[in-house]
């Protein structure tokens, strides 16, 4: 069975407070973009139970195979459900240390995977519980719509904005940024903006009020990523922002725009929504 585990851009981000686990809590609007890897797993008769062989291509996934979150996803099913032996096999195309999630990604649609060739039967609650543990936003990548999220990412909220119209220009400039790392400069404060009010038809507002907390710790020590947002802002684009704790930057337009002139700034995408 193949999937094609999805991305997502965040839409807001503030950083409520940090907690007594050390996770903090934040606000965010999570929506689901096209940019997708390829996951593959078959069940291998040949393998004994409980054993996973993963290979990878693509993108260079860094660390070692036991520490990716679908081997994970694997070991966590497996405790409850003595798994058949498994081979599965992941190319990667959504840039890692970038902000889009497409790891958690990856170890939901793995769950999904799991579900169906091993027939466990989860229900979508089970599901939900199982994501949570592996990351902070596996969870969102279950139901896979428009959410917003909460605590440390794992609770969310369905939301009716819908981007559908507009075009997307994700630029990522080859910079990684680890979650502990960003998380290091952040200075919890409360949110000045309800994103659960966030309205598409006050798109062209977003700009004054829709903010990402990271910005203002990781654009001073990355000033390639606030220059890549101005540049987007002067091509038209109607919002811009980072994404998740970078650093992937996005601009939303009203059009689709020629993109050559932003190619110097990085690997450049450009969907329909």
């Amino acid at each position: 069975m193949i999937l094609f585990p999805n991305a997502k851009i965040n839409l807001g981000l503030s950083i409520i407070e940090k907690r007594s686990d050390n996770f903090h809590n934040i606000n965010s609007i999570f929506y689901p973009i096209p940019l997708k890897d390829a996951l593959e797993a078959v069940i291998a008769p040949e393998l004994p139970f409980g054993e996973i062989q993963f290979t990878f291509s693509g993108l260079e996934i860094p660390g070692k195979v036991e520490t990716n979150l679908c081997v994970k996803a694997y070991s966590l099913l497996h405790q409850e459900f003595q798994l058949p032996g498994i081979k599965a096999h992941l190319h990667k195309c959504i840039p890692m240390g970038a902000g889009l999630g497409g790891g958690s990604s990856d170890a939901a649609h793995f769950i999904h995977i799991l579900n169906e060739i091993c027939s466990l039967q989860l229900s979508l609650e089970s599901q939900l519980n199982l994501a949570s543990q592996l990351g902070s936003d596996c969870s969102f990548f279950i139901k896979n719509q428009a959410a917003f999220c909460y605590g440390r990412g794992e609770l969310f909220e369905p939301v009716s904005i819908s981007l559908s119209g507009y075009s997307l220009v994700l630029i990522y400039p080859a910079i990684h940024i680890g979650t502990k790392e960003a998380y290091a400069g952040v200075i919890p404060k409360l949110a000045e903006f309800n994103l659960n009010s966030l309205q598409v038809s006050d798109i062209t507002n977003w700009k004054r009020y829709l903010k990402n907390d990271f910005e203002e710790s990781i654009f001073p020590q990355w000033p390639r990523l606030n220059e890549i947002k101005n540049k987007l802002y002067e091509s038209g684009a109607i919002y811009s922002s980072m994404s998740g704790s970078g650093s992937a930057i996005f601009g939303l337009f009203e059009n689709k725009i020629n993109s050559q002139h932003l190619e110097k700034y990085g690997q450049i995408w450009q969907f329909d929504l």
